[in-house]
C-alpha cells in the first residue's frame, strides 16, 4: 500500500455538522466526509483490494467506495486529521495477514502435574469433612 498515492486519491466533502452547537454549527461545514473507491485505486494491488473487499466487505457502498466521516472537532481542519489516521488505520487492519494457528497439545509433564494438583485439593477437600462415629 502506498500512502502517499493513497492520499492524492482520498476525495474530501465539507457537510454541515448536527447535534448541539448553537450559531456555530448552523453557519460552519466542519464534519469532514472521505470517499475512497477501492477499485479504480492505483495505490493498491489487485491482492490488496480482494483483501479489502473481502474483510471490509459491509463498509464499502456497492461501488467499492469507503466512506468515513469524522465530526469529532469543532475544526475542519483536526477532523480532515482524524478521518485520514482513521482510514489509513481500518485500511492497515483490513490488510493485516492473520498467523496461522498451529493446533498444540499440553505435555505429559504439564497433564501429570494438573492431576496431582486435582488429586491433593481433593483430598484437602475430604480432610475438611466431619466424620460420623456412630
Amino acid at each position: 500500500m502506498n500512502k502517499a498515492q493513497l492520499l492524492k486519491e482520498l476525495q474530501f466533502k465539507a457537510i454541515r455538522s448536527g447535534g448541539a452547537g448553537g450559531q456555530h454549527v448552523n453557519k460552519v461545514s466542519s464534519k469532514i466526509e472521505i470517499a475512497f473507491n477501492v477499485l479504480a485505486s492505483n495505490a493498491l494491488s489487485a491482492l490488496e483490494k480482494e483483501r479489502i473487499s473481502l474483510k471490509l466487505g459491509k463498509r464499502l457502498t456497492k461501488e467499492k467506495v469507503l466512506m468515513i466521516q469524522c465530526d469529532e472537532s469543532r475544526s475542519q481542519h483536526k477532523n480532515k486529521q482524524l478521518a485520514i489516521i482513521r482510514l489509513l488505520e481500518i485500511l492497515e487492519m483490513a490488510l493485516k495477514v492473520a498467523k496461522k494457528r498451529r493446533p498444540t497439545k499440553p505435555s505429559k509433564s504439564a497433564m501429570e502435574k494438573r492431576l496431582q494438583r486435582k488429586k491433593s485439593l481433593a483430598q484437602k477437600k475430604q480432610s475438611r469433612k466431619k466424620f460420623d462415629l456412630e
